[in-house]
């Protein structure tokens, strides 16, 4: 596979509970090459396998989920500061509270009204926000979740409210994913915070995608509640990392000038939706020559 070809994202293993514009499922074929022990060793990155993937923003967590569902880290961190979000990674995580979920998930009935009953409601335990949350993000536009935004109008065939309501699947990736929980560790808080004391671990990776870029993402802005970010500090405080990492943003001059002036490396890469529609994103990182190599195409 070319490496600056465009990643299809209906070809990408879907395991995160999540829908959103923005998610980086279609980033996996790019984590797999990075991780790989042929380009580790070939590039001298350091450690060849690593033992611990980071992942500051978490979102859907998708590469946090690929990264240990293929066996590339032992563990993964996921970090999200997002309370609603956090909710179902702390549920799924939880060994008394993921089967709940899935029970939930299962017998209930989609429709607007139930739909909306459900979100008018004050939700007072975790799981109770985790399934709310799981709902919103499958009937309304884009999977957005900050206040405000409408339902699914038309969707997927017609079906409206109901496209994106897939029970079983969704069952099934919690099911798989809490089979997992052992090997992840879960924050609900700063991602920031979190890379600040994590200057020193040589043995962990860091996968940084933050939900808004220097000038408002095009997902991020309305997808959560915290839309605001010091970018600035964001690459201050990655610079002083002693680890391997990978950062992702929409590719704006404001953002490639930083890069350069931290000395870091970039490499724009192309995508395609699930509506068929093409995207860039600009990847960032110390040293991104593997993805520039025509040698290092197979097995991608």
């Amino acid at each position: 596979m070319q490496l600056d070809r465009i990643i299809n994202v209906a070809t990408v293993p879907m395991r995160s509970p999540f829908r959103y514009p923005g998610g980086k499922t279609w980033l996996i074929p790019y984590l797999r090459k990075w991780l790989a022990s042929e380009t580790r060793q070939r590039y001298g990155f350091v450690p060849i396998r690593p033992a611990h993937f980071v992942e500051p923003f978490a979102g859907g967590g998708s590469l946090s989920l690929a990264a240990v569902a293929e066996n590339f880290v032992e563990h993964a961190t996921m970090v999200e500061i997002d309370a609603v979000v956090a909710a179902v990674w702390q549920t799924i995580l939880d060994e008394h509270e993921w089967e709940w979920l899935t029970n939930k998930i299962l017998t209930f009935d989609l429709n607007f009204t139930n739909v909306e009953a459900l979100l008018a409601q004050s939700l007072s335990t975790c799981k109770e926000q985790a399934f709310s949350t799981i709902v919103k993000n499958r009937v309304t536009r884009g999977g957005i979740l900050a206040p405000g935004v409408g339902f699914i109008k038309q969707g997927e065939k017609g079906k409206g409210i109901k496209s994106r309501w897939y029970p079983e699947t969704l069952a099934r990736r919690i099911r798989n994913i809490a089979m997992m929980r052992e090997q992840f560790t879960f924050i609900a808080g700063d991602g920031m915070a979190v890379l600040r004391t994590a200057t020193d671990r040589a043995d962990t990776i860091f996968f940084i995608d933050p939900p808004y870029t220097f000038k408002g993402k095009k997902a991020g802005t309305r997808l959560y509640t915290h839309t605001e970010l010091d970018h600035e500090a964001l690459f201050e405080q990655v610079s002083n990392l002693h680890s391997d990492f990978i950062m992702t943003y929409d590719d704006v001059d404001e953002i490639r000038l930083l890069a350069r002036r931290y000395g870091f490396d970039t490499h724009t890469v192309s995508m395609k939706n699930t509506h068929h529609a093409k995207a860039t994103e600009l990847l960032i990182g110390p040293n991104l020559s593997w993805l520039r190599d025509p040698t290092m195409e197979r097995n991608m």
